[in-house]
């Protein structure tokens, strides 16, 4: 339990648009519930009510040069048990505790100051003059989910919970809520990117369907950024675990049932072959280690390999080659080193240690250029081995 608790811990701790500036971000505060979303269900927007924080929920939005669109869903780790949804972020707790998904809305007035693919200023960004919208995380669900559940306190060392609390698991209510605004407030588009980073990422994969057919005509394009999708089947499979999000997929896409981690991208990509279907990660990727570490102590069995971060390795590597070898629309890019998600950073124009400038190999997934093909550093192929 400590030296799971430790991994996780160096991990975790690392409304319309007016006529105006193509470069004039817009926050939409509170949106209204819906009656009737794209999956035909009511919806409201809420974020996780967590103990002493702010449920509401908002979202911002761009209006771009060009009528193409990314849609963006946020990231901030996942929540799904009395240990997990205890000890969330920013609530004044220790580095060493681990701390496990975004409970709240980030207090800030907009994206306008990212780096990354939100930076207008750089002539190399192929989204610059792209509408966006951009979808925070504060739902500890990777978006996806329509739930309430109450929880235990695990032992929260600072923070005076309640012996129970209850959290909205409303993800994808949040999505339904957003995409119905979207419908009504921006032109149809020519082309879409729905990406995100790291539990937004699994948002992207999870919820494009429903984007898809939305703008049925918009050439597409899905990339998730440090959501290989690395679990175990027991985390997969239930509750507590991914189960307890009630997770809300496209039944055309994944079926009725809950689908395991490393098939959602598969199955998106099969259904979908005309779209374009990517996966970014490092080769030991720390955070994402540090998660498949809590479900393999606490809802394991997971690979043979007890050391975790080599574990991860191994799989990941094993799941990328599959896809990369039958999904003909899908890439991989594997970069070097530990470090969590580029799309937000300026690792998004840097990154070169596949010998390809990651931007450029978006720009090429998106203008479906033949150039677009798997990367990877000259030894990240190679399985990390077992101690």
């Amino acid at each position: 339990m400590k030296k799971t608790l430790a991994l996780i811990a160096a991990g975790l701790l690392a409304t319309a648009l007016p006529a105006a500036a193509a470069d004039l971000w817009r926050r939409i505060d509170n949106p209204a519930p819906i009656a009737s979303g794209a999956d035909g269900k009511p919806h409201t927007a809420s974020c996780s009510a967590y103990p002493g924080t702010d449920p509401t929920f908002r979202f911002w939005t761009r209006r771009g040069k060009s009528s193409n669109l990314v849609v963006y869903f946020e990231g901030g780790g996942a929540c799904w048990d009395d240990l997990t949804c205890t000890f969330p972020f920013g609530r004044g707790l220790p580095g060493a505790v681990p701390q496990f998904y975004s409970p709240a809305v980030a207090a800030r007035p907009s994206p306008k100051d990212d780096v990354g693919l939100f930076d207008e200023t750089q002539a190399s960004n192929p989204l610059k003059d792209w509408t966006v919208v951009y979808i925070p995380y504060c739902t500890g669900d990777i978006h996806l989910g329509s739930a309430k559940r109450t929880y235990n306190d695990y032992g929260h060392p600072i923070y005076n919970l309640p012996p129970t609390f209850e959290i909205r698991h409303s993800g994808f209510d949040n999505f339904m809520v957003v995409l119905d605004w979207m419908k009504k407030n921006l032109r149809t588009p020519n082309q879409v990117l729905v990406t995100g980073s790291s539990a937004g990422g699994y948002g992207a994969t999870g919820n494009f369907p429903w984007v898809a057919e939305t703008y049925p005509q918009a050439k597409l394009s899905v990339l998730a950024d440090a959501s290989q999708g690395v679990t175990t089947a027991a985390f997969d499979g239930g509750t507590p675990g991914r189960g307890s999000w009630n997770p809300q997929l496209a039944p055309w896409v994944f079926g009725s049932t809950l689908v395991p981690g490393p098939q959602l991208m598969r199955k998106g990509a099969q259904a979908y072959p005309g779209g374009r279907f990517a996966q970014y990660t490092t080769a030991l990727d720390g955070v994402q280690a540090g998660f498949y570490g809590v479900m393999k102590q606490f809802y394991g069995p997971g690979g043979s390999c007890t050391d975790v971060n080599a574990d991860w390795n191994q799989q990941m590597l094993a799941q990328l080659a599959s896809d990369n070898a039958t999904l003909p629309n899908f890439r991989s890019y594997v970069a070097p080193g530990t470090s969590h998600t580029i799309l937000r950073t300026t690792a998004f124009y840097a990154e070169n240690g596949t010998g390809r400038l990651f931007n450029d190999w978006v720009a090429d997934m998106l203008a479906g250029s033949t150039g677009w093909q798997n990367a990877a550093c000259p030894d990240c192929l190679n399985p990390v081995p077992c101690p």
